[in-house]
């Protein structure tokens, strides 16, 4: 017994050694300039527009819906085209599917026109790859950068592993801004799954347009990711680009510009939607907004308290709320701290009601897993318990499955707030998020009767049987149904959530 402990003592000093050899650092040293929001405006299309708005409306801010996916890309790509002297963008991932080459295809046009972009990616979850992320990057007018990026030297998910401490802290925010005049925030990532694009499913998500003073606060908080240590240049990681490469991937998204992406690009610019906005027809509501958002240095520190602006901004928030707070979130898990939080809620006589998404709808199953331990306190507190269901895409739709991805609250149907957070210890304690919270009754009354409109025929209301047992209840072509087990889902995802629960909940 004592040699087998010798020997796996000494394997175990072996595997380590590997380990540790294996893993890379990234030099956050690398040069890099630093680089600000340019305030000078006035004399561009949207500057324009944005001092008469601020002559009619002082200190106000103007916000636009993007509920539908196809209208937040057509107002993406809007306000690319329309932008004369700068782009801020800042998103925790992008694909190198449809809507990024879209996205890319524009930012690409745009600096041609002697915009200056500059484009900040989180790395973990950004899929386009570090070359045609480099071509981008040569365009004299792009700059790209990483955030907290992981090393390309040796094996990727060693490194990460290797530098957990560090590479576990992710930027989580999503923004674009044009001319420092018009920006849209909210839930929606650079892929084909948040813009209606895909068959095999829809993400159902939440962004707004915004104009006014709330910009500016926009535009500061994304410069100070910008010029964060831990947002590296790209061409920092891997210098292998050419010139002439640039040129190919020019060429090529102009080909593919001008046949295969050309329909989807002329029906996300020309929605029913974008043409009002064109017009002048789409509604702004006239609101006191402000940016709620996590400074870059919660990453670089230890997980606490005094840096979670996000949460303890709503935190505060929500204790003065005096009828009720609807929450809509793809991953709610509130620990034995926020059932609390909720209970003292409901004590006072504010009722809670959270809509997130079942077993059969979520896109992440661990996360799901740990929520299952909260549905029971919160149904016993009071709250009201909605499940999305997974089937319920609209008729319109060439989607087979709903998946829910909008991050929204509305307290007292008066303020709503919109943005990147999670409701999870990851998205509370370790990432950094933002959002917008929008004082606007009008606004907030009218989603609420939308909300009611659609909860019915596209949730799962959760209640507890005469034996505290779960039970799901929907109406189906006019028919109520009742479900005893997790609704459309296979014994083997069931038994998924059921492992995943061995997880630690404060990383998910």
């Amino acid at each position: 017994m004592r040699n087998f402990a010798g020997s796996l003592s000494r394997l175990t000093i072996i595997v380590l050694s590997i380990v540790a050899g294996g893993c890379a650092t990234v030099d956050f040293d690398s040069p890099k300039e630093p680089s600000y929001v340019i305030t000078d405006v006035d004399g561009t299309k949207l500057g324009k527009v944005a001092l008469e708005w601020a002559e009619i409306h002082s200190d106000q801010t103007g916000v636009s819906p993007l509920p539908e996916g196809i209208d937040a890309l057509g107002a993406r790509l809007r306000l690319i085209e329309a932008a004369e002297l700068s782009i801020d963008a800042q998103y925790f991932l992008m694909k190198g599917d449809t809507a990024g080459e879209l996205f890319a295809g524009a930012l690409l046009q745009a600096a041609d026109r002697g915009v200056r972009i500059r484009l900040l990616l989180d790395d973990v979850f950004t899929t386009v790859k570090d070359d045609e992320l480099e071509l981008l990057d040569q365009h004299p007018n792009i700059e790209l950068r990483l955030f907290n990026p992981i090393s390309r030297r040796g094996l990727y998910y060693l490194n990460y592993a290797g530098d957990f401490s560090r590479a576990n802290r992710r930027m989580h925010s999503k923004s674009i801004t044009a001319d420092n005049s018009m920006t849209i925030v909210g839930g929606r990532n650079i892929a084909d799954e948040y813009f209606q694009l895909r068959d095999d499913g829809e993400f159902l998500d939440f962004d707004v347009l915004a104009i006014g003073p709330v910009v500016a606060e926009i535009s500061d908080q994304f410069d100070d990711f910008w010029n964060n240590d831990r947002a590296i240049p790209v061409l920092a990681l891997d210098k292998r680009a050419s010139e002439k490469d640039l040129q190919t991937i020019r060429d090529q998204i102009a080909e593919e510009m001008a046949h295969e992406l050309h329909p989807i690009y002329e029906r996300a610019v020309n929605s029913e939607y974008m043409l009002e906005l064109i017009n002048g027809a789409a509604q702004f509501y006239v609101a006191n907004a402000y940016l709620i958002a996590d400074e870059a240095s919660k990453l670089e520190n230890p997980v606490g308290d005094e840096f979670m602006t996000v949460a303890n901004e709503l935190v505060a928030i929500l204790e003065q709320a005096e009828s009720d707070v609807v929450i809509i979130n793809p991953y709610f898990i509130p620990q034995a701290d926020g059932v609390e939080f909720w209970r003292g809620l409901e004590a006072k006589g504010v009722d809670v009601t959270v809509i997130t998404n079942s077993l059969a709808s979520t896109n992440h199953v661990p996360v799901h897993s740990a929520y299952t331990r909260y549905r029971k306190p919160m149904l016993e507190l009071g709250a009201d318990m909605y499940e999305a269901r997974v089937d319920a895409v609209e008729k319109s739709s060439t989607a087979d499955k709903l998946t829910l991805h909008t991050k929204l609250m509305v307290i007292d149907q008066r303020y709503i707030f919109v943005g990147s957070l999670n409701l999870d210890p990851r998205a509370i304690n370790i990432n950094a998020e933002m959002g917008l919270m929008i004082d606007s009754a009008e606004m907030a009354q009218e989603f609420m009767a939308d909300l009611e409109n659609g909860v019915e025929a596209r949730t799962y209301k959760l209640r507890l049987d005469e034996r505290n047992k779960l039970v799901w209840e929907t109406v189906i072509d006019d028919e109520p149904v009742t479900e005893t087990k997790e609704p459309l889902t296979s014994g083997w995802r069931r038994f998924l959530s059921g492992f995943y629960r061995v997880l630690p909940e404060g990383q998910l």
